[in-house]
């Protein structure tokens, strides 16, 4: 113990750092060592509680997390026993034994939470509960904080976990690694990781993209040999890296028009090394992160490689070929060959039924038009454009471009 109480800072700071470096592990062992989910989180806030408690009194302790971590299990301990005496039951000696660390050595902490992930993220559970449980259990973010992140109560959002908890619970979905289908559920993982990073980067909640890229670091670490997980951290830190140069004053700045020296490069850095390591398997997270690296490491927008974006979103389309895939390609197109090729290649795209009516195709259409000086037709496209967009805020960035080539 240190000497003395130690200062109020002093303490919160150590059970701030604590709680970040040993949450997740205690829960993880505990849920295995008992399957029950809400003891294992109740049990390690109960820890932190009592820290705040004894820790002013006593002194922090010379390791933080091992106390945590003992006094969550010592607190799981009670609960099984008073819940067994109640029952009229004897206790469980080998569960108690496995919790105490006295029985046969338990599996490895990493494993614990690499099981904990992948029960979370069970195909057997509907997307928005994946993404809930992940938050909430994986993450340990409130209740009230998911519900707000994603727009609906506390309330709804407790019932959705409590929903989730009991379909693991009474549909017999197993706490494990899963090993037949291993890289099929990896895919499911990272889905539920981007999803949360794409909420928060969407809607300006930073909090949820940092908790996203934060998820996606301790799967790196967690599956090493997974090239998708690599890539798809790096494909969020590259998106990230951006953040700050994204709005001014409230409106939406394209991507060619964004300030440079606004973006984070130590992001960007990070996540250009993550991509120079050698790969197994390249997949779609993989040719995104490449996308993303070729704009963010261009000095200027006039200086971007849009030969190789053009030939990256060629081998995207080979992997996952969609029509808004297709679209993109169109734009780098324009972008390499000159416009009238791009807008050559945009009709094409265009004839996929799932782009009919959407606004995108009309806005690239305008963009393209515009590039190639012809200003009227380009105005229609835009125009209509702005007619089927979907937001207020991508109106009125349309109606800025409107507003430009009027004025050109």
């Amino acid at each position: 113990m240190t000497d003395g109480g130690g200062a109020a800072d002093d303490i919160r700071r150590a059970l701030t750092e604590a709680m970040a470096e040993q949450r997740l592990r205690i829960v993880a062992s505990l849920i295995r060592t008992t399957g029950n989910w809400d003891l294992a989180e109740d049990a390690v806030s109960d820890a932190a509680e009592r820290a705040l408690v004894t820790w002013p009194r006593d002194g922090i302790p010379d390791n933080p997390a091992a106390w945590l971590t003992a006094t969550a299990r010592r607190r799981a301990i009670d609960v099984l026993r008073r819940a067994q005496v109640e029952r009229g039951k004897l206790a469980d000696l080998a569960e108690l034994e496995e919790l105490t660390g006295e029985g046969p050595e338990a599996s490895p902490m990493g494993d614990d939470r690499l099981r904990l992930v992948f029960t979370c993220c069970h195909p057997a559970l509907a997307l928005e509960a994946r993404v809930a449980l992940t938050l909430k259990v994986v993450s340990g973010l409130s209740t009230g904080a998911i519900g707000r992140a994603f727009l609906t109560s506390e309330a709804t959002m407790g019932q959705r976990l409590l929903r989730a908890k009991q379909k693991i619970a009474h549909a017999g979905i197993p706490y494990r690694v899963p090993t037949d289908d291993f890289a099929e559920r990896v895919d499911g993982v990272l889905v539920v990781v981007y999803l949360v990073f794409t909420e928060g980067y969407a809607t300006g909640a930073g909090s949820l993209a940092d908790e996203a890229i934060r998820l996606a670091r301790l799967l790196v670490g967690l599956m090493p040999k997974s090239d998708e997980t690599r890539a798809l951290l790096a494909l969020m830190l590259l998106q990230h890296a951006r953040r700050d140069a994204r709005e001014v004053a409230g409106e939406r700045v394209t991507l060619e028009h964004q300030d440079r020296s606004r973006w984070r490069h130590e992001e960007i850095d990070e996540a250009v090394a993550l991509l120079r390591r050698p790969w197994t398997v390249r997949g779609p997270y993989a040719v995104q992160a490449d996308l993303a690296a070729a704009h963010a490491t261009a000095p200027s927008a006039d200086e971007t490689d849009w030969v190789r974006i053009v030939a990256l979103y060629d081998e995207l389309l080979d992997i996952a070929p969609t029509p808004v895939i297709a679209l993109n390609r169109a734009i780098a197109v324009g972008m390499s060959d000159g416009p009238l090729a791009g807008l050559a290649a945009l009709e094409t795209a265009a004839d996929d039924p799932r782009l009919a009516g959407h606004y995108l195709v009309a806005a690239a259409r305008g963009d393209l038009l515009g590039r190639a000086g012809l200003r009227d037709e380009a105005l229609i496209a835009v125009e209509q454009a702005i007619e089927l967009a979907p937001t207020e805020q991508e109106r009125r960035q349309l109606e800025q471009r409107a507003a430009e080539l009027r004025e050109s």
